[in-house]
């Protein structure tokens, strides 16, 4: 399979994942199934499935014999596949989806198309393995409302590293209308977008430090590249912007979800 250039820095494994990422994509599957109108029969794909939290929440609405999900991460493909043994899980990524047209009822990408190389290629793709009158949906960061942790982190980066190249500000589609442009572009109808938000808890700092560095998604990846000496200035003042904390804190999440018909 060709490299994915957005894939590259989530060559991790899923419990990686999980503890970094995955504590806000979790709970963000079921509010982005019920914003978009996911409920009871028909049959999904989950595109850039990772490691599967949004894989699991459809296999609960629909049954595991109606889910299929692909990924571009060997690791994620595999992880998603241990825990959801009865989904068809592929390798797969969102520009070339290895899956026939007219496929399913429901196409799904969250927090993939901020990674994807071709994101109007994507779009078209899922548009291709929709079902006529099938629901495509994504969802994606909302860099302008707030994804707390990132945010911290780039703003941290930036007042150390002038050329740091703080993501949260630079991926596409994480601002108003980026994500509906997209999807009217490549024919879908009844384009709607809205903010969805979640919530994760840390016990600690150390905690949320530690996912940086797992190296994973371009932030981690910025991190442990750095020097030690760098690294560890960084830390002390990612430790600042999110407040120092001495014990449990919270960081809130923004994400912004569209959807639309096939014809």
């Amino acid at each position: 399979m060709d490299d994915v250039e957005g894939a590259r820095s989530f060559q991790v494994q899923g419990s990686s994942y999980d503890s970094f990422m995955g504590r806000y994509s979790g709970p963000l599957a079921s509010t982005f199934l019920d914003a978009v109108g996911v409920q009871q029969g028909g049959t999904a794909l989950d595109v850039g499935c990772g490691p599967g939290a949004l894989t699991g929440v459809l296999v609960d609405r629909l049954g595991a014999g109606s889910v299929s999900a692909c990924d571009p991460s060997p690791s994620f493909v595999d992880e998603c596949a241990q825990r959801h043994p009865r989904a068809v899980v592929r390798s797969g990524r969102a520009e070339s989806l290895p899956f026939e047209s007219a496929d399913f009822d429901y196409v799904l990408a969250q927090l993939v198309l901020h990674f994807v190389t071709d994101p109007e290629a994507a779009a078209e793709e899922f548009v291709r393995v929709a079902k006529p009158g099938g629901l495509v949906a994504a969802c994606v960061w909302d860099f302008d409302g707030g994804m707390e942790m990132l945010r911290h982190f780039w703003t941290a980066a930036m007042a150390l590293d002038r050329d740091a190249p703080d993501h949260a500000r630079n991926l596409r589609f994480g601002r108003e209308k980026e994500l509906a442009d997209l999807f009217v572009t490549a024919g879908l109808l009844d384009v709607a977008e809205t903010t969805l938000q979640v919530t994760s808890t840390y016990r600690d700092f150390d905690e949320l430090w530690s996912g940086f560095l797992a190296g994973i998604g371009p932030a981690g990846s910025y991190c442990t590249a750095l020097p030690a000496q760098s690294r560890d200035r960084l830390e002390r003042r990612f430790f600042q912007e999110v407040g120092a904390p001495s014990g449990p804190f919270e960081l809130t999440a923004v994400a912004r979800a569209a959807h639309g018909r096939t014809r």
